[in-house]
């Protein structure tokens, strides 16, 4: 099947399988930031905004992309580290990084929604991303010390 998408503002058209996975097309596109944890929709760690939301890849198929807007942590600006790029160095809240990508995309899909989320909120709406190293604290202070900077949560 033929589809046509915007991947990180990017107009692409590509051949996608019946059964291939949105996660399956993009890692073979070369965009190995989307990582592929456990399949199942389970770990978060193949989350991409897609048309601006928080989605598992892992779940789709890649045909229901077609006409989407897609981005990765490639998508983000080049420029300079995004402020949750930046927030989580600052915290330490990447340690192997596995599942930072997916993450920081998850948190601006938040902040893109509320821009001055509680800690709670912030856990809540992480929940989904799962991390073995971090024990989550940092990842955490790291969203509200974006929230907390001058530009407040309007950086999602």
């Amino acid at each position: 099947m033929r589809i046509a998408a915007e991947i990180n503002g990017r107009r692409i058209e590509e051949t996608v399988g019946p059964g291939e996975t949105l996660l399956e097309a993009l890692r073979r596109l070369g965009y190995t930031s989307v990582k592929d944890g456990c399949a199942h929709g389970d770990c978060g760690t193949c989350a991409v905004l897609l048309n601006g939301r928080a989605v598992a890849s892992c779940l789709m198929f890649a045909g229901q992309a077609h006409g989407a807007r897609i981005t990765t942590i490639e998508g983000l600006p080049a420029e300079k580290a995004h402020p949750l790029q930046q927030a989580m160095l600052e915290t330490g809240g990447v340690q192997c990084g596995y599942c930072i990508p997916a993450m920081i995309l998850t948190a601006a899909d938040l902040l893109r929604r509320n821009a001055t989320p509680t800690r709670a909120e912030i856990a809540a709406y992480l929940a989904g991303n799962l991390c073995r190293c971090t024990g989550y604290v940092k990842q955490l202070d790291a969203v509200e010390l974006v929230v907390e900077s001058p530009e407040g949560g309007a950086h999602g």
